[in-house]
């Protein structure tokens, strides 16, 4: 017999909604006109901050995180306001000391935050352990999750087990986070039973609709005592999203379980969002073949619409197929890890490299070689033998055992120092404290906005006719930074060739020939990367008028032949970063020598601070990008002297 009970509902519109299906694009100033009127719902909680809307505010929507909290905070008085919080690495990708957990989870209380729900991608408990300490020292509703998954370890008694592991931490509820919408109806009629069968303690459940199974999910959990569950506004709700409120409401209306929401008010809020939808152009949320394909490849309902996004970056969406049978294999690979953030991006990121690439592991990211050191936590079953031998070689004997935060020493007092000349507040630091690199340039744009500086951001209509430029303004000539000899002896301007190779990578240009110092020289696009040799022919598919280059009195940078000169290229689309932050020493240097497998730099791309390495012995001669700088596949990154 089914006991009665009222089913409450956490909104998830202003967080996991859109995040699922608008990549958290929705700004602040769309969120402000609707908040008081989301307040007088009745939700039990509305979801509002944490996940990657912290990362998003700072890297693409210029806002500050912080203020949007205050500001929903002091429009939403009667409900509380939720958050993700990704266990010791908060809401970024990595882990962090604790003395950064200790200050961001009390500054989150401090700012607005009244329920954290804490996860920890592997389901490793000493990732929570400090986060939740500090949550309930703040006053804050803790809230444990466990996160689901399906792999031959993880059963119901595996989750059991887990859930009371969370009680005996301090959790003050339960949720069964179903973050890829795996979960089937009597599977979630089972699991919450059984907790609720040995746990005196509120159980929430979430899950997304991309495979179709949530709403039943939530029905049979709602018939197994299930507190309360998480929905989302009609036009942001479906496909990768979570539910609609609108279609649950209705169903429990006639059930032991109605959740007295009004369903007039719920419809008010849609047509708000509707509109807001229509405005900038996103689609509804559908269920794909693609999608559906989760049950197989279990790439949660964030991460779907990135990946797609990711893929068009990378241009090759139309590998979609491959990659998604590629994630399988390297999650057995990585020891079956639950696919949320951040191994999601991690399993997800390293099955693109191996698609693209055209061999597996070929190329793999920082923190895939820290997850395999255990720098991130325990993986549910041991992680395959020749995995780890294929990646870290003879670096095996750095894998650890210990909770991974007790390596870390404390940050927060060098944090103020590097910062203090850009940060207002501790919340800036904070900022920083979490992503170093980006909350730089947010916290510097800041500063100088309305500045007639050179770094401003130029207005949308130069910036248009930029584009409309066959050849960009920059590359118009300038000033010899060194020459090169041809095989004839003959000095070859560098600098001259390094514009022309930025032409090649920025315009539709496929080759060009002309004559530098008397040599001529021959720059073709070749594959991903492009190749300079000695000029055998006059011709050419397109040709220019080369650059001007004025000489100058400097040092001669010699080089023995053209055709020893490698390009490195970018395997991907993403941000150059010469170093791993701020602070640090660059991976290389003009004039450097460099050996095979050597980090040069890092592409900052699907969330993660992939390590490029050189595939030659050689002299670095030039380095054609900025720092920060975004780059384009195949877009040459560093010139390699061959020795």
């Amino acid at each position: 017999m089914v006991k009665p009970h009222k089913v409450e509902i956490t909104d998830t519109t202003l967080r996991d909604a859109h995040q699922s299906l608008w990549a958290t694009r929705m700004r602040t100033e769309d969120m402000i006109p609707i908040a008081e009127k989301l307040d007088q719902v009745g939700y039990h909680s509305l979801e509002v901050w944490g996940g990657a809307t912290f990362d998003v505010c700072l890297r693409f929507l210029n806002e500050d995180p912080w203020e949007r909290l205050r500001k929903l905070k002091k429009l939403i008085t009667k409900t509380p306001l939720q958050m993700l919080l990704r266990g010791q690495s908060l809401v970024g990708y990595q882990h962090y000391p604790d003395d950064v957990v200790e200050s961001f989870v009390a500054k989150s209380v401090e700012n607005g935050i009244d329920i954290i729900r804490i996860f920890d991608a592997l389901n490793d408990l000493r990732n929570l352990e400090v986060p939740m300490q500090v949550a309930k020292k703040e006053g804050a509703h803790v809230q444990a999750a466990v996160v689901y998954t399906i792999s031959p370890v993880h059963t119901l008694e595996y989750y059991l087990k887990t859930a009371k592991e969370l009680v005996e931490l301090g959790a003050d509820s339960i949720c069964i986070k179903d973050m890829a919408g795996l979960l089937s109806p009597y599977v979630a009629y089972d699991l919450v039973k059984l907790i609720k069968e040995h746990l005196d303690i509120p159980i929430q459940l979430h899950s997304h609709y991309i495979g179709g199974l949530a709403v039943g999910a939530y029905l049979k959990a709602a018939d197994a005592g299930v507190d309360v569950i998480d929905t989302a506004a009609v036009p942001l709700a479906f496909g990768a999203s979570q539910p609609p409120v609108e279609t649950v409401v209705r169903v429990l209306q006639e059930s032991p379980h109605d959740t007295r929401l009004d369903i007039h008010t719920l419809f008010e809020v849609s047509k708000y969002f509707e509109d807001l939808r229509k405005k900038y152009g996103f689609e509804r949320g559908v269920t794909r073949i693609t999608d559906m394909r989760v049950f197989e490849h279990q790439v949660p309902g964030g991460m779907i619409s990135n990946f797609v996004s990711q893929l068009e970056e990378q241009k090759a969406l139309h590998r979609i197929h491959d990659v998604l049978a590629e994630i399988p294999a390297v999650r057995e690979d990585l020891g079956f890890p639950p696919l949320v953030t951040p191994t999601s991006q991690f399993v997800g990121a390293q099955a693109v490299l191996n698609v693209l690439a055209g061999k597996r592991y070929k190329m793999v990211p920082g923190e895939i070689r820290a997850y395999i050191q255990g720098h991130y936590g325990k993986p549910p079953v041991a992680i395959k033998e020749e995995i780890i031998e294929k990646i870290l070689g003879e670096n095996k004997k750095d894998i650890i055992n210990c909770r991974p935060a007790d390596l870390l020493l404390p940050k927060m007092d060098t944090i103020r120092k590097e910062i203090e000349k850009l940060a207002k507040s501790e919340e800036d630091v904070l900022s920083y404290a979490l992503f170093p690199q980006v909350a730089k340039k947010f916290l510097e744009w800041r500063q100088n906005r309305g500045l007639d500086t050179e770094d401003a951001t130029p207005e949308p209509d130069v910036i248009e006719k930029q584009q409309e430029t066959d050849i960009p303004p920059k590359h118009a000539g300038g000033k010899a930074s060194g020459q090169a000899e041809s095989k004839e002896g003959k000095k070859v301007n560098l600098t001259e060739i390094k514009e022309l190779i930025k032409m090649l990578d920025e315009t539709d240009i496929c080759e060009l020939h002309l004559e530098s110092s008397g040599v001529k020289v021959a720059i073709k696009k070749a594959g991903a990367g492009v190749t300079v040799m000695p000029s055998s022919s006059p011709a050419v598919e397109k040709t220019i008028e080369a650059p001007v280059v004025e000489k100058v009195a400097e040092p001669e940078e010699k080089l023995e032949n053209l055709e020893n000169l490698v390009p490195v290229v970018a395997p991907m689309v993403g941000t150059f970063y010469q170093s791993p932050s701020p602070e640090a020493a660059p991976f290389a240097e003009v004039g450097q020598m460099v050996t095979p497998g050597q980090t040069v730099c890092i592409i900052e791309a699907m969330k993660l601070m992939n390590e490029i390495e050189a595939e030659i012995s050689g002299r670095i001669v030039d380095i054609l990008v900025e720092n920060g700088q975004p780059v384009e596949y195949g877009q040459t990154l560093f010139l390699i002297e061959k020795v």
